[in-house]
């Protein structure tokens, strides 16, 4: 059941994305150029991608997956190519516009469906996979947690999803990050120590286990990807 705390956090991340960081996101997620800063989450981003990607099938076709948070679609469209048929969702109506324009004649034996809403939609139906990469860092621990288990719910096999993991350099940014005018500030990310999101799991989400996590961190971009699959 979503929580008021994830309601709240939810609209605050419709509005950023929607109309706050338009520009800036569209020019991060392509080829353009951007600053040194922003080359390192480009980097951090693109890094992560390949990792939550290699810890699925090589073969998808036949797999049902759902892109949680999909922003311009690179996951999405790379799972498609895989051969997996893919549900995107992102609470960004201009970023699931966006992913449709970018979207290439040829997917191969896969295809994606894009949808404007919430990750937890029950209307999307059942999955084999799903895959939230980034899209839960700005929940505070137990939201995420709830997240998951509605996520879970609806899953046979596995979920990948990323955390911002607490460490002095994470800190460090998230301090500077206060400096900027309250109009110019990103949602803030709620870091967590792994063991605690580990913990909060296992009590948290029956039948469902922590498996293989690894931390990308590349400049301005520290997150870490776990995995947790059925017992």
């Amino acid at each position: 059941m979503p929580t008021l705390t994830y309601a709240t956090r939810r609209g605050e991340l419709l509005h950023y994305f929607d109309r706050t960081a338009v520009d800036a996101w569209k020019r991060l997620t392509s080829d353009a150029p951007v600053n040194s800063i922003r080359a390192t989450v480009r980097a951090g981003r693109n890094e992560m991608r390949r990792t939550l990607l290699g810890w699925l099938p090589d073969d998808l076709r036949g797999v049902r997956l759902l892109d949680a948070g999909c922003g311009t679609g690179a996951l999405a469209i790379e799972a498609a190519k895989k051969g997996a048929d893919v549900v995107a969702i992102d609470l960004s109506p201009t970023l699931v516009g966006l992913a449709q324009e970018r979207l290439p004649h040829a997917l191969g034996g896969g295809s994606i469906e894009f949808h404007v809403g919430d990750m937890l939609n029950p209307g999307a139906g059942r999955f084999d996979y799903v895959v939230a990469m980034d899209s839960l860092i700005h929940y505070r621990p137990r939201d995420t947690v709830r997240v998951l288990e509605g996520l879970a719910e609806r899953t046979d096999r596995s979920v990948l999803f990323t955390f911002a993991p607490r460490t002095p350099a994470l800190t460090v940014m998230h301090a500077v990050g206060r400096a900027f005018p309250r109009a110019d500030r990103a949602p803030a990310i709620e870091p967590v120590r792994p063991a605690s999101i580990t913990r909060l799991i296992q009590s948290g989400v029956a039948n469902w286990t922590p498996r293989r996590t690894l931390r990308v961190s590349r400049g301005f971009y520290i997150s870490q990807a776990l995995e947790i699959t059925r017992q």
